[in-house]
């Protein structure tokens, strides 16, 4: 019979997929930068993003509530992984451990847009750099989203940071460092 771990491989429910990638340019009160990542974000995915408004008011910062201070864009399914892979080029296919959260999402910056691939220097933009958020998901995570009769994931069916880690290894060819 086999082992309680190798169960837990062959079971495809405990397959990992991407459920998003979330592409975020902040800008904080700089209304000229908020134009210029809005183009970049249009330019590298042909999807127009959202502003983002801040909520608080921060007086020291100049902040106050629906002030726009960022955009941001998701995309999901096929169009995800492919774009990740094109992100993952531009970091050289390697990412660090810290940039694995606790419950296997991943976070990385590029700096450069040009770093990108096909991604032509646009002098309207300049240089400009965005964040990059991977959010993971197994089969049965929808149980703590869904309206009627949400309960939450067992600890046992959570993705660990060293499945995300195995995963991106897998599925992208990522080189994972340790600083």
């Amino acid at each position: 019979m086999p082992s309680t771990r190798s169960r837990y491989k062959m079971n495809k429910m405990r397959e990992i997929r991407i459920e998003k990638v979330t592409l975020n340019v902040g800008a904080g009160k700089d209304q000229v930068k908020l134009k210029k990542g809005i183009k970049l974000l249009k330019n590298l995915t042909g999807i127009a993003p959202v502003q983002t408004h801040t909520q608080k008011r921060i007086a020291a910062w100049g902040l106050r509530p629906g002030l726009p201070i960022g955009c941001k864009l998701t995309m999901r399914g096929n169009r995800a992984a492919s774009i990740l892979k094109t992100l993952l080029t531009a970091k050289d296919n390697r990412i660090t451990e810290r940039q694995f959260d606790s419950k296997g999402n991943i976070s990385f910056g590029i700096h450069e847009y040009i770093d990108v691939q096909d991604a032509k220097y646009d002098p309207e933009i300049g240089i400009m750099g965005f964040q990059v958020c991977v959010t993971l998901e197994r089969p049965g995570f929808r149980v703590r989203r869904r309206r009627i009769g949400k309960v939450p994931v067992s600890h046992r069916h959570e993705i660990t940071k060293d499945d995300a880690m195995e995963f991106m290894k897998n599925k992208f060819n990522v080189e994972v460092v340790s600083k």
